[in-house]
């Protein structure tokens, strides 16, 4: 009795290995550690803006303000930022691989999920990083309390 392999569901019989990167395995092995690090940094957000301090009652404009002040916290939200939008990227890409049987279909919408994704992290980014409560040359009255010229 001689053993042999059983190929795997819906693999034609003779099909060509592909050469190259495997990026459905980079894709894998991304969402399990953005998953990792998302839950890391969401709980730490959590914590932080909701259980230390006041609680939910601190959080306000002044709050946001002040922690914008800090490049810890700008790269620590816009790393929760990109992780997140590229992580749903990747499942929604996901998605539509699974359930999109027209190519044409499955190709336009997932150029459109990345190009979503993309233009939300560039916009999301440009938020954190441009932030300024206290903007030079505006209108006293439309200033926050803690700003200087206010």
């Amino acid at each position: 009795m001689t053993a042999e392999t059983i190929a795997a569901p819906r693999t034609p019989a003779n099909a060509p290995r592909k050469k190259g990167s495997n990026l459905e395995k980079w894709g894998w092995m991304y969402m399990r550690i953005s998953g990792v690090l998302l839950v890391v940094l969401i709980f730490g957000h959590l914590l932080v803006n909701l259980v230390l301090g006041q609680g939910v009652r601190q959080i306000d404009f002044a709050f946001v303000a002040g922690k914008y002040a800090t490049p810890f916290w700008q790269w620590w939200d816009v790393l929760m930022l990109w992780l997140a939008f590229i992580h749903g990227a990747n499942g929604m890409r996901t998605i539509i691989a699974d359930y999109v049987t027209r190519a044409s279909v499955r190709k336009t919408l997932t150029a459109l999920v990345w190009v979503a994704a993309g233009i939300l992290i560039i916009l999301g980014t440009l938020v954190v990083f441009t932030f300024d409560p206290c903007p030079a040359g505006a209108a006293k009255d439309l200033l926050p309390s803690f700003c200087p010229a206010s």
